[in-house]
């Protein structure tokens, strides 16, 4: 009982160390992995998937990609200094790759690492579109919800075993929990989902990253009512599966708007 007590403890007291608070909404939230870490892991991961696909490295799409990718990190470098959170970014070394897939998906990897697959581009339709889902997936990132719902699953799994010898013994369990967070990967099993509360939070400062970056964000309506549409029957485009979009999500999405609208600037 006593040594129970004792790693209890040390969990507390862990956990406190490792609050954190996420960009915009300034939620209070756990980190119980160093984010270095994360940006390890999410390097080696993002080499594999590329060593896997086919990548487009030219055309118009593929120049689309580069140039909203761009346009996005710059402005959450930008956001990130002017509110004092750049220690957030250390490590960051921006890619984006446009990756041949029939999926309708995109993510954002810790450090900066972001897909966009081929079949996503019809539905964002436009530069702004895709600003829209690159900015949220650059949100996630950013607010580092990945590490978040990481350490949840770390603090499940590890019982009452002392965090800090759950990770030195079982390396291969985080990295495994790394690609559930990611979805790299079908050995993994099933994704690890955001919750409805990062979820927004990704719309919003998503929403805030595009307008810095000079795009409208208006589009996001467009684009989340346009996922909507096509979720309504069969199978909900790959996107959806970890990103419900409904129409609770729209309205706060249009709430929220005139927030977004002072980082503007046409």
């Amino acid at each position: 009982m006593k040594n129970q007590q004792i790693i209890l403890a040390l969990a507390i007291v862990i956990m406190l160390s490792a609050c954190s608070k996420v960009p915009v909404t300034n939620r209070k939230q756990v980190h119980l992995l160093p984010e270095s870490e994360m940006i390890s892991m999410s390097i080696t991961q993002y080499k594999e998937v590329l060593s896997k696909s086919q990548i487009i490295s030219s055309g118009p799409d593929a120049q689309l990609v580069d140039k909203v990718g761009r346009n996005i990190s710059n402005a959450a470098i930008q956001y990130m200094n002017q509110t004092g959170q750049s220690k957030k970014l250390i490590g960051y070394a921006w890619e984006y790759h446009l990756l041949q897939s029939n999926e309708v998906n995109a993510w954002c990897m810790p450090g900066g690492k972001i897909a966009v697959y081929s079949a996503l581009l019809p539905v964002t339709k436009d530069e702004a579109g895709l600003a829209v889902v690159m900015g949220h997936e650059v949100g996630h990132a950013i607010a580092q919800h990945g590490n978040e719902r990481m350490s949840q699953a770390l603090v499940a799994q590890a019982g009452g075993q002392a965090l800090s010898v759950a990770l030195a013994t079982k390396p291969q369990q985080t990295q495994e929990l790394f690609g559930q967070a990611y979805g790299i990967g079908a050995t993994y099993g099933a994704l690890l989902p955001f919750s409805r509360t990062q979820e927004s939070e990704a719309d919003k400062i998503g929403m805030v990253i595009m307008a810095v970056a000079g795009y409208d964000p208006h589009a996001a309506i467009g684009l989340w009512e346009r996922m909507k549409q096509m979720s309504g029957g069969g199978a909900p485009p790959e996107l959806l599966s970890t990103h419900p979009s409904d129409q609770h999500r729209i309205d706060d999405i249009k709430a929220f708007m005139p927030e977004a609208m002072k980082y503007y600037k046409k």
